[in-house]
């Protein structure tokens, strides 16, 4: 089942933020107790009951106001109701409800989207008990009182979250039978992702332009070759803020968060003749972070001049310096103004989803694992050993590993990677990013020992 996308919204000042970092267990947002401190969404992944969410933050919904930046904030939290699953309303209970709130659950209202009331601020909650059926006239259903500062409540309300995605996930139940695989086509506007897909199609299915920022919805478009459906999802690029013309352009990357949400695989266009920068770095990461299959495609390759071996060799280098988190990602070099090696975009695709669904017997893993051990003792801190009992794989899309120590604070980061990197030797895991989970488990629980 996919992650779904819940966003926090609300009135400025109500603890949006506060929530948001304390829900995401660290300092993302930043947070003051001026009206308005958060100017741009903010997003995370949120796990509970072993469910995982991508949570949005937004600025504070001024629904009256006709100042720029709030007017700003409420185009931008409207993107962010549009895109998300689930809406969390958050009000403050010392302020009571206001005009501004019931003027925002309107809005929520209007969108369709399940709602979980939020009562923020509820330190004591015996105190604060009557006010907080206050806001029973919103009419949005039973408030939760929750304190965002000092944690209190999160678990009703990440409970009503999860039951709305329940629900969600049982009215889509059809939908997610389509077992289609799906690729996003992410990068900076102008970079050719549209073009890419009318190359494919055959026709001009998507809007194409030279000017910046012309996709700004994400489009799926199904496409068949050799007998095989495709789904191919394009998106809004993301532009450096200070290059930003038009407001609606830094919406974009909550779409490309949530287009990465339901695909397999990703394909990150750069443009060749411009080449690799940080904003690229941007959106590989996001789609790292989710384990997504990557594949990293140059394109206008056909207007780069004097191309030779060393220019490939070149540019390569300088993709995997920049993207040195995705070393296991596959770049190839096309163009979709001449159609340039784009058909083997679909063998790409092919071979990252197998990959990524593959699944390897635990005793090959630890064939390999007991090898690699061999070849490259495991750590020793302060005159104690690591002991690395056996490793079994748990899951696919990614694949993930369960390892299993005497101590997970020997399990140094480069020893995981030095695993990783026997494993891919072995198997490939080609375009695919790799899980590891290290437990404790003492030698009596080792099922390997004798």
């Amino acid at each position: 089942m996919r992650d779904y996308v819940v966003a926090i919204v609300g009135r400025p000042n109500v603890g949006k933020s506060t929530l948001f970092n304390a829900l995401a267990g660290e300092r993302i947002s930043i947070v003051d107790d001026k009206p308005g401190v958060t100017r741009d969404r903010i997003y995370a992944k949120v796990t509970w009951l072993n469910n995982t969410y991508t949570l949005i933050d937004t600025g504070g919904i001024e629904p009256t106001s006709n100042d720029m930046m709030l007017t700003y904030m409420r185009e931008q939290a409207q993107i962010a109701i549009d895109t998300a699953d689930v809406i969390v309303f958050v009000v403050d209970v010392r302020t009571g409800l206001t005009d501004s709130d019931s003027d925002v659950a309107e809005i929520l209202r209007r969108s369709g989207k399940p709602i979980v009331l939020c009562v923020n601020k509820v330190d004591n909650f015996q105190r604060f008990e009557n006010d907080i059926y206050e806001f029973y006239n919103l009419g949005m259903g039973d408030p939760i009182g929750v304190s965002a500062a000092s944690k209190l409540g999160f678990g009703d309300l990440l409970d009503a979250v999860s039951e709305n995605c329940a629900n969600l996930a049982g009215d889509a139940f059809e939908e997610e039978e389509d077992t289609t695989p799906k690729i996003a086509i992410v990068g900076k506007p102008n970079v050719g992702k549209s073009s890419i897909i009318n190359k494919l199609c055959g026709e001009n299915r998507v809007i194409v332009s030279n000017i910046a920022g012309t996709t700004r919805d994400a489009i799926d478009t199904r496409v068949k070759h050799h007998g095989k459906d495709y789904i191919f999802i394009d998106t809004a690029g993301l532009r450096r803020k200070s290059k930003i013309k038009e407001d609606i352009e830094r919406y974009s990357i909550i779409r490309t968060v949530a287009a990465v949400e339901r695909c397999d695989v990703c394909v990150l266009v750069i443009d060749g003749k411009e080449g690799i920068s940080e904003q690229d770095a941007k959106i590989a990461g996001i789609a790292h972070d989710s384990g997504k299959g990557i594949i990293i495609a140059v394109n206008k390759w056909d207007i780069v001049e004097d191309k030779d071996a060393y220019t490939i060799n070149r540019v390569k280098d300088e993709v995997r310096d920049i993207l040195s988190f995705i070393p296991y990602a596959e770049i190839m070099f096309i163009s979709a103004q001449t159609g340039q090696r784009l058909i083997k975009l679909y063998d790409e695709v092919d071979d990252v989803l197998a990959a990524s669904s593959l699944r390897i017997q635990t005793g090959m893993l630890n064939t390999v694992l007991n090898d690699a051990m061999v070849k490259q003792q495991p750590p020793t801190d302060k005159g104690k050993r690591l002991k690395i009992y056996y490793m079994t794989q748990v899951s696919i899309k990614p694949p993930t590993f369960v390892i299993f120590v005497n101590d997970k604070q020997l399990m140094h980061f480069s020893y995981t990677r030095y695993i990783e990197n026997q494993l891919r030797e072995t198997f490939g895991f080609k375009g695919t990013a790799l899980h590891f989970i290290i437990r404790e488990r003492s030698d009596k629980e080792n099922p390997f020992s004798k």
